[in-house]
Protein backbone atom coordinates (compact mmCIF):
# COMPACT_ATOMS: atom_id res chain seq x y z
CA UNK A 1 0.00 0.00 0.00
CA UNK A 2 1.28 3.45 -0.88
CA UNK A 3 1.74 5.62 2.20
CA UNK A 4 -0.22 8.86 1.90
CA UNK A 5 -0.27 11.94 4.16
CA UNK A 6 -2.59 11.96 7.15
CA UNK A 7 -4.88 14.85 8.05
CA UNK A 8 -5.18 15.82 11.70
CA UNK A 9 -7.14 18.72 13.19
CA UNK A 10 -6.34 19.65 16.79
CA UNK A 11 -7.80 22.14 19.28
CA UNK A 12 -5.68 25.08 20.41
CA UNK A 13 -6.35 27.66 23.11
CA UNK A 14 -4.82 30.60 21.29
CA UNK A 15 -3.78 30.99 17.66
CA UNK A 16 -0.88 33.47 17.68
CA UNK A 17 1.67 31.65 19.86
CA UNK A 18 0.59 28.19 18.68
CA UNK A 19 0.88 29.30 15.03
CA UNK A 20 4.38 30.67 15.71
CA UNK A 21 5.37 27.42 17.46
CA UNK A 22 4.49 25.19 14.49
CA UNK A 23 5.80 27.64 11.89
CA UNK A 24 8.91 29.05 13.54
CA UNK A 25 9.96 26.54 16.21
CA UNK A 26 9.14 23.32 14.33
CA UNK A 27 9.67 24.75 10.83
CA UNK A 28 6.29 23.75 9.39
CA UNK A 29 5.24 25.61 6.24
CA UNK A 30 1.95 27.44 6.68
CA UNK A 31 -0.89 26.88 4.20
CA UNK A 32 -4.42 28.25 4.20
CA UNK A 33 -5.69 30.07 7.28
CA UNK A 34 -8.35 32.26 8.81
CA UNK A 35 -8.62 34.08 12.13
CA UNK A 36 -9.52 30.80 13.92
CA UNK A 37 -7.67 28.01 12.06
CA UNK A 38 -4.35 27.40 10.24
CA UNK A 39 -3.19 24.57 7.93
CA UNK A 40 0.43 23.40 8.22
CA UNK A 41 2.66 21.06 6.25
CA UNK A 42 3.62 18.91 9.23
CA UNK A 43 6.54 16.87 7.87
CA UNK A 44 4.54 16.06 4.72
CA UNK A 45 1.20 15.66 6.51
CA UNK A 46 -1.69 18.09 6.88
CA UNK A 47 -2.07 19.46 10.40
CA UNK A 48 -4.78 22.00 11.15
CA UNK A 49 -4.95 23.98 14.38
CA UNK A 50 -8.44 25.16 15.36
CA UNK A 51 -9.09 27.67 18.14
CA UNK A 52 -11.58 26.22 20.61
CA UNK A 53 -12.50 26.75 24.22
CA UNK A 54 -12.90 22.99 24.75
CA UNK A 55 -9.99 21.61 26.74
CA UNK A 56 -8.64 18.21 25.84
CA UNK A 57 -8.44 15.73 28.71
CA UNK A 58 -4.98 14.29 29.14
CA UNK A 59 -3.90 11.05 30.77
CA UNK A 60 -0.58 9.32 31.42
CA UNK A 61 0.39 5.81 30.33
CA UNK A 62 3.59 4.14 31.52
CA UNK A 63 5.81 3.01 28.62
CA UNK A 64 9.37 1.80 29.13
CA UNK A 65 9.37 3.33 32.61
CA UNK A 66 8.36 6.80 31.37
CA UNK A 67 5.11 8.74 31.86
CA UNK A 68 3.80 9.05 28.29
CA UNK A 69 1.05 11.66 27.74
CA UNK A 70 -2.13 10.48 26.05
CA UNK A 71 -3.36 11.68 23.64
CA UNK A 72 -0.31 12.60 21.59
CA UNK A 73 0.67 12.68 17.93
CA UNK A 74 3.80 13.08 15.84
CA UNK A 75 5.84 11.55 13.08
CA UNK A 76 8.52 8.92 12.55
CA UNK A 77 11.64 10.57 11.16
CA UNK A 78 14.72 9.09 9.56
CA UNK A 79 17.44 8.37 12.15
CA UNK A 80 19.81 11.22 11.25
CA UNK A 81 16.93 13.68 10.77
CA UNK A 82 15.51 12.77 14.19
CA UNK A 83 18.81 13.51 15.92
CA UNK A 84 19.33 16.80 14.04
CA UNK A 85 15.74 17.80 14.84
CA UNK A 86 16.18 16.88 18.53
CA UNK A 87 19.29 19.07 18.68
CA UNK A 88 17.49 21.95 16.93
CA UNK A 89 14.46 21.94 19.24
CA UNK A 90 16.74 21.70 22.31
CA UNK A 91 18.60 24.77 21.04
CA UNK A 92 15.25 26.58 20.69
CA UNK A 93 14.55 26.00 24.38
CA UNK A 94 11.81 23.38 24.07
CA UNK A 95 10.81 22.02 27.48
CA UNK A 96 10.62 18.24 27.11
CA UNK A 97 8.07 15.97 28.76
CA UNK A 98 10.46 13.13 27.90
CA UNK A 99 13.97 14.08 26.78
CA UNK A 100 15.29 12.39 23.61
CA UNK A 101 16.46 8.86 24.43
CA UNK A 102 16.55 5.29 23.08
CA UNK A 103 13.45 3.30 24.10
CA UNK A 104 13.33 -0.52 24.20
CA UNK A 105 17.10 -0.62 23.75
CA UNK A 106 18.25 -4.00 22.48
CA UNK A 107 14.65 -5.22 22.08
CA UNK A 108 12.28 -5.51 19.11
CA UNK A 109 11.02 -2.04 18.22
CA UNK A 110 14.10 -0.22 19.54
CA UNK A 111 13.58 3.47 18.79
CA UNK A 112 14.71 7.00 19.50
CA UNK A 113 11.89 9.11 20.93
CA UNK A 114 11.10 12.45 22.56
CA UNK A 115 7.95 14.19 23.81
CA UNK A 116 7.05 17.85 24.27
CA UNK A 117 3.96 20.07 24.12
CA UNK A 118 2.85 22.93 21.93
CA UNK A 119 1.80 26.21 23.63
CA UNK A 120 -1.81 24.96 23.82
CA UNK A 121 -0.84 21.78 25.71
CA UNK A 122 -1.08 19.30 22.81
CA UNK A 123 1.53 16.57 23.32
CA UNK A 124 3.79 15.61 20.42
CA UNK A 125 6.07 12.61 20.00
CA UNK A 126 8.82 12.38 17.44
CA UNK A 127 10.53 9.05 16.99
CA UNK A 128 12.89 7.13 14.73
CA UNK A 129 14.04 3.60 14.07
CA UNK A 130 17.46 2.61 12.78
CA UNK A 131 15.58 -0.24 11.09
CA UNK A 132 12.18 0.88 9.78
CA UNK A 133 11.18 -2.80 9.58
CA UNK A 134 10.97 -2.61 13.38
CA UNK A 135 8.14 -0.02 13.42
CA UNK A 136 5.47 -2.69 13.96
CA UNK A 137 7.72 -5.28 15.65
CA UNK A 138 6.14 -7.25 18.48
Amino acid sequence: MKLTPFHLAIPVKEITTTRAFYRDTLGCKEGRSSDHWVDFDFFGHQLVIHVTEEAQKAAINAVDGKAVPVPHFGVVLEWDIFHAFAKAVKEKGIKFIIEPYIRFEGLPGEQATMFFQDPSGNSLEFKSFKDFDQIFAS
